[in-house]
């Protein structure tokens, strides 16, 4: 029989994990409020996270369920909605219900750490982050441990086809060059991501999500200017302090990523908005 994987908030992360799970014949099922934002393949489950109500007996007893749901707002009430009771109510449903978990796995995000001042972080690192964001994802990381299966990816800053914000920011000359740090990893490696560590035998339960070159925003706009042919972004004061994100326990399991820095992931993207600007 094949493996029966529920993503519960399946969009652009969701979609790219279930592309390889489908090819390699797994029973995949979604879950959205819009199932027609599912990729070809995926089975529906029409859900909102965010209504209990809305959660009835699940269509077939999964063996892994992957949570990659995203709040709509950014406010506390909407990722509480979300990333704790969307979670636990989902996962009491599946118990009710007898699901076989094998694995549960959690899109969390760096932004459980607090670092300010340009310092390195791992999975060891403390997470004191200074946003409620933060907080409340460190709520559902425990949720996800209490499952006694639970793995928890702390993905960094997502970025993709169809996400040009930072480009056109640049095209309009409206980026400012600091040296705050970033890190970033391609919606096709946070999919790659979740299938690689599925298929290892003993997981650890918490890992970092992230591309090997954590840059600053000044690296990352000058670059692009000299791409987009447009003027330099000017260089300003650090309007904030970020962290650098290791991903060295990740890559010790074997895992290699598809777009290693922001150059290789961005160049399809920038190419594709030069063709199609108006």
């Amino acid at each position: 029989m094949s493996e029966r994987v529920l993503i519960a908030g399946c969009g652009n992360v969701g979609n790219a994990l279930a592309t390889r799970l489908l090819a390699e014949g797994c029973e995949v099922w979604g879950v959205r409020r819009n199932i027609s934002a599912l990729a070809e393949g995926i089975q529906p489950w029409r859900v909102d996270l965010t209504d209990p109500a809305s959660l009835r007996s699940p269509p077939t007893p999964f063996d892994y369920v992957f949570y990659t749901a995203s709040a709509d707002r950014r406010d506390e009430s909407s990722y509480r909605a979300i990333y704790v009771d969307g979670l636990r109510d989902l996962l009491q449903t599946l118990e009710a219900a007898g699901s076989p978990l094998k694995r549960v796995f959690f899109t969390s995000s760096t932004a459980v750490y607090g670092q300010q001042s340009g310092e390195w972080v791992d999975e060891q690192s403390a997470t004191e982050p200074a946003r409620f964001n933060g907080h409340i994802l460190l709520e559902a990381e425990a949720i996800v441990r209490a499952s006694g299966s639970g793995v928890v990816v702390r993905l960094s800053g997502i970025y993709g086809p169809g996400r040009t914000r930072l480009i056109e920011k640049v095209w309009n000359e409206e980026a400012e060059a600091t040296q705050s740090w970033t890190n970033r990893i391609h919606v096709e490696d946070c999919g790659a991501v979740l299938y690689h560590l599925m298929r290892i035998e003993a997981p650890a339960d918490v890992y970092i999500g992230s591309d090997d070159e954590p840059t600053t925003t000044a690296e990352t706009v000058t670059w692009m200017s000299k791409q987009l042919g447009v003027a330099t972004p000017a260089a300003v004061a650090a309007t904030r302090a970020n962290k650098r994100c290791h991903n060295t326990l990740l890559r010790s399991t074997g895992y290699r990523f598809i777009y290693s820095s922001f150059r290789e992931g961005y160049t399809p993207i920038i190419e594709d908005f030069l063709r199609n600007r108006p």
